[in-house]
This record gives structure tokens, sequence and C-alpha cells, in this order.
């Protein structure tokens, strides 16, 4: 079973609580269409599990398919040096269909972002860096497709259904049956 390479630590976006036991780490794609269908089940599952989740999102653009994904992630990442990575992270989902560059600087906009700020580092080499780090972390975790899941630091290779029922069965034990 492949292995999260490098584990979760502080250069990862972390949603939930810090502390959790349970670790759900998503590579996605913003412009992927799965991806997309993931992301209000992963939403629920957080609503659901509160504070006993960690949830991780690295960034794994398929730009050879998918041409504006990695510059929605670059977006995403200029708003996290604004501690609005999620928040850009949950537009960009909802907006799958409008990722062209006027769209990303509308969402920056919406965010109320620094606009100058975020438009120069919509540029910095160090924000594609990240996206380019995440990529290769998963190619070395054994991802293949968006999304890919992994569970306390193992693949998970089943359905997004059956992964629900797993955490649950990872925080709430005793409901195994």
């Amino acid at each position: 079973m492949a292995k999260l390479k490098p584990p979760i630590s502080n250069k990862d976006h972390i949603q939930g609580n810090p502390e959790a036991s349970v670790e759900l780490v998503e590579y996605g794609d913003y412009q992927c269409p799965y991806c997309g269908q993931a992301y209000p089940v992963i939403k629920s599952i957080q609503a659901k599990m509160g504070d006993k989740l960690k949830f991780v999102f690295r960034n794994f653009p398929l730009s050879e398919i998918h041409q504006r994904a990695a510059y929605a992630a670059v977006a995403a990442e200029a708003a996290g040096f604004q501690d609005k990575f999620w928040e850009m992270h949950d537009i960009l989902f909802e907006n799958q269909r409008n990722l062209q560059d006027e769209d990303l600087i509308k969402y920056a906009e919406q965010l109320n972002l620094n606009m100058k700020k975020f438009q120069e580092d919509f540029r910095n080499r160090e924000y594609r860096e990240k996206v380019e780090s995440d990529f290769e972390s998963g190619v070395r975790s054994g991802v293949n497709a968006t999304p890919s899941f992994f569970i306390n630091g193992a693949k998970y290779e089943g359905s997004l259904e059956n992964m629900v029922h797993h955490l649950e069965n990872l925080i709430y034990p005793s409901a195994k049956g």
C-alpha cells in the first residue's frame, strides 16, 4: 500500500483539528470534475466529524488535460499568503468552469484580498514551486489520478461512499458492525 510522502507538516494547508488522530489528505485538481464531485462529500465528512478529523489539501494539477488547474492552484496559494487559502479553495471548486485569469482576480476581489499583493504573489515563483512540490510529493506517494486520498498516511483505494464509512469506523470504533 502506498504511503504519504512526506507526512503532513506545517507547510501543508490544514483544516480542522491539527491534533486530530484521523488525518485525511486529498491530492486534488481544481479543474477535475471528479474532484468537483468529491468536494461536497469532503465538506459533509468534515461537518459530520468535526474536531475528530484533520483535513489536508495538496495540489495535483493535471495540467495536460486541465490547462487552468495549475493557475487555480497558484491563486489558492497566493490567497493562502493572506490567510484565505480555504476560502479560495472553496470558490475554485464551486466555480470549476470559470478559472480564467480574470475569474481568479474576481474571486480574489470577492475575498477582499490586497489585490496588489495577490497579483504580485500570483506571479511569484515561490507559489508555483509550492504547487510543484505538492505535485512531486503526490508522485512519490503513488498518486496517478485525482482525487487521490490518504487516510492516516496510507493511500485509500475505495469509493467515496466507502471512505465515509472507513473514516467513521476510525473515529467511532464502537460503530463497527
